[in-house]
């Protein structure tokens, strides 16, 4: 009768465990923890299954120029990474994730873990990335594997750092496109920090 009744009761815990994380990031993986400069965070979905994304990261249309769709990849070499690559780097200590978009843009909500190096500058961050500065600009052959993000399909932000970081010297096949950007990231109700 006892072997029922723990039968019965773990039938249960699971039952509403799962029902608990109903929305996982796959099926094996309901959530993961990833370090951000304000300690650990935890990246899951949005449980509520009537979510939707509204307001601006809504839109299907805007203007092009500036907001045209971008290549599936910005750069010969360069990898065009999915959430769950993403999601690998963010785990990775010898990754770096950098959120390519203006400090404004940033300051309204990323992805944890990332590093905001705004495209305008990126390169003159490179050392945040692995690079040495030398006489000729800067030296690369230690440089880190890098995700680069920024909006979505239809900004350019990240595109234009990873082009600007390649003719530094940087070397293409250590860098990684998240093409889906926030509008990827935020359709999916994937964690955010910061922002809203």
């Amino acid at each position: 009768m006892k072997t029922l009744a723990w039968i019965i009761f773990l039938t249960l815990f699971t039952a509403t465990a799962m029902a608990e994380n109903q929305v996982g990031i796959t099926k094996d993986m309901p959530s993961v923890t990833v370090q951000t400069d304000n300690g650990m965070v935890q990246i899951d979905r949005v449980q509520d299954t009537k979510n939707q994304i509204d307001g601006e990261w809504a839109l299907t249309s805007r203007p092009c120029p500036d907001f045209c769709i971008q290549p599936h990849s910005p750069a010969e070499g360069v990898t065009t990474i999915g959430e769950l690559e993403l999601i690998e780097m963010l785990q990775d200590p010898e990754a770096v994730v950098v959120d390519s978009r203006t400090r404004d843009w940033f300051a309204g909500g990323t992805i944890p873990g990332a590093i905001n190096i705004p495209y305008t500058y990126v390169v003159d961050e490179l050392a945040q990335l692995g690079c040495e500065p030398d006489f000729d600009g800067w030296d690369c052959a230690e440089a880190k594997p890098v995700a680069l993000f920024c909006n979505g399909v239809w900004c350019g932000q990240s595109p234009t750092a990873i082009r600007n970081m390649i003719k530094a010297g940087y070397p293409a096949n250590r860098i990684f496109y998240y093409r889906g950007g926030m509008q990827g990231w935020r359709l999916l109700g994937l964690t955010m920090i910061g922002g809203e």
